[in-house]
């Protein structure tokens, strides 16, 4: 969680950044107007860029976590299961 809200944080203030830049740069309305919007465009797709990363590395290590609980669970299981094969061979012994 803590990566997330550091990315959102930055990106939210370059966000700012970028657009009192440009609102307080001398130039006319429209053409100010234009660059709000492509700043706004290239910001989104860095913004969805980086948190496709996110959700991928996410997801991978989701993954890794599953597959290594499972073999912890089947290693349970085979230790149960020899358990109780010793346990009943040394009973009827």
């Amino acid at each position: 969680m803590k990566t997330s809200n550091t990315i959102l944080g930055i990106v939210g203030g370059v966000a700012v950044g970028a657009a009192l830049g440009i609102l307080f740069a001398p130039d006319k309305g429209s053409n100010t107007r234009k660059k709000i919007a492509k700043k706004s465009d290239e910001l989104k797709n860095n913004f969805q860029g980086e948190l496709e990363k996110f959700m991928d590395t996410t997801s991978e290590k989701y993954n890794q976590l599953m597959g290594k609980t499972e073999n912890m669970v089947e290693d349970g299981k085979e230790f149960i299961r020899q358990g109780k094969e010793k346990f009943n061979n040394e009973i009827n012994s």
